[in-house]
């Protein structure tokens, strides 16, 4: 049974009121350490990687498009198919990720075309400031455990 499993089963026995919300709580955290203390992130196929450095990659993965063209839009959505079943962590960052990749996407294209109207030579650089921003942030939030929206994304996948 892999740890959203157990925390389902915990829910449903608080829920019941087979357990209090402090016994919930207490076991919960006993969960996650037991998941990442190991080392490791918890379900089929865990790795040596915890859910929070996993979270923090596909933030941060989006950076890989400095050094290879394109890179920083596929790679963190290739980290996210890998790996979102084995956390719904890391599913929720992968989709907060993907929902930026194409909102920014959409916006590029915007600012593209606004450029016969030259406000775009502005905008076009404010939006890669704001992609190289909105990663970094994402990541260490992400190491942290917080699970953190990008501002001015459109939410395609919730």
């Amino acid at each position: 049974m892999n740890i959203s499993e157990e925390i389902e089963k915990l829910g449903k026995q608080r829920a019941d009121g087979l357990i209090t919300e402090e016994e919930f709580a207490q076991a919960k955290a006993k969960l996650m350490e037991r998941s990442q203390g190991a080392g490791g992130a918890a379900g089929p196929g865990s790795s040596s990687l915890n859910v929070n450095q996993w979270s923090m990659f596909i933030h941060l993965s989006q950076l890989a498009g400095f050094v290879v063209v394109g890179a920083g839009f596929v790679l963190p959505i290739i980290l996210w198919q890998m790996k979102k079943n084995e956390s719904p962590i890391i599913d929720a960052h992968g989709k907060n990720v993907t929902n930026w990749l194409i909102s920014a996407l959409i916006y590029s294209l915007i600012c593209a075309a606004l450029i016969f109207v030259l406000i775009g030579f502005l905008l076009l650089p404010a939006l890669a400031i704001a992609g190289v921003v909105f990663a970094i942030i994402g990541g260490l939030k992400a190491n942290d455990g917080e699970v953190w929206k990008y501002p001015l994304t459109i939410q395609f996948f919730k």
